[in-house]
């Protein structure tokens, strides 16, 4: 299957079960793009982060921009 998960999720919840099963999921299979989370998970390390649930499309600044930036960086990607 599809491995997705919502990113504070998995940062503050699955990575710590990966990294402990040597970058496995739970049923033995190699984590998706492994090297994109390991670098994430450095890159969290080097500062304080506070996850906040934003309800999508719903006129939040920051979350407007973040998806804006990220429909256009898939268009770009096509």
């Amino acid at each position: 299957g599809v491995q997705t998960c919502a990113l504070p999720i998995c940062l503050t919840k699955w990575v710590k079960g990966w990294q402990k099963n040597g970058w496995k999921t739970a049923d033995k299979n190699p984590v998706k793009n492994v090297e994109l989370w390991q670098a994430l998970v450095a890159a969290c390390a080097r500062h304080r982060i506070e996850w906040k649930w934003v309800k999508g499309h719903n006129g939040d600044p920051d979350n407007e921009r973040a998806d804006k930036l990220a429909s256009d960086a898939a268009m770009a990607a096509r």
